[in-house]
């Protein structure tokens, strides 16, 4: 099977598993001196695929907030659990293939709270990285991704593989430039953990979320997002 007829049939059976996108990155684009997180080639030295697998999260769960944190925390994580299942159906397809694969975190990937490293709170390798990458999306203000289709509310998990399947283009931009004239989400934020500068606090946003709200997520710069 040509690389090209294995995208395919990874892009169709991805869609009827219930993803909502996916887009597939070269390991190579890591590789990059402009980018300074952790590299995917850290945990599969001969990894040439990184293959982001996303859903949408329903408008629904945002409107309530911030009163409704436990019903946005449970719909994520619903999201969560629908990828890896997702997740690991396309891992069974690319070993059939014949090649390997594994399944990076999602559920904790705000700052990679439970699998990365505690003081830097960087995850084995940013995912939204590869979202750039794969041209699903580009970089917001509230250093989320925000997808060309559906803007942040999304859900997203990624698979690290050495199977050569044919990448996306990456984004045309790296921060997406409807948010150079918006700032809505520093404005919301509840600790100031956002600046116009585009740095973040991570660990204001992370002590907020996982001492304040007791895990809860807060997701006020979702709910303000216009995108």
């Amino acid at each position: 099977m040509t690389p090209k007829e294995m995208t395919d049939e990874l892009m169709g059976l991805s869609k009827s598993l219930g993803a909502d996108f996916i887009g597939i990155a070269d390991s190579k684009g890591f590789l990059n001196p402009e980018y300074q997180g952790n590299r995917p080639q850290d945990i599969m030295e001969h990894c040439k695929s990184i293959i982001v697998v996303g859903v949408t999260i329903p408008n629904g769960c945002f409107e309530p907030l911030p009163k409704g944190r436990a019903e946005y925390t449970n719909t994520l994580m619903a999201g969560t659990a629908t990828l890896r299942i997702i997740g690991f159906k396309l891992l069974k397809f690319i070993e059939e293939l014949g090649y390997i694969a594994t399944l990076a975190p999602s559920e904790g990937s705000e700052f990679g709270y439970w699998y990365a490293d505690k003081e830097t709170l960087k995850a084995d390798f940013s995912m939204k990285y590869a979202c750039y990458l794969s041209g699903i999306g580009k970089f917001g203000l509230n250093h989320l991704v925000i997808t060309d289709k559906f803007g942040p509310r999304v859900r997203m998990t990624a698979i690290i593989t050495d199977a050569p399947f044919v990448a996306n283009s990456r984004s045309s931009e790296f921060i997406d430039s409807r948010c150079k004239d918006c700032n809505k989400c520093i404005d919301i934020c509840p600790v100031s953990a956002l600046s116009r500068d585009g740095t973040i606090q991570r660990q204001k946003c992370r002590d907020y979320m996982f001492n304040d709200l007791g895990g809860l997520r807060c997701g006020m710069c979702i709910k303000v997002c216009p995108l």
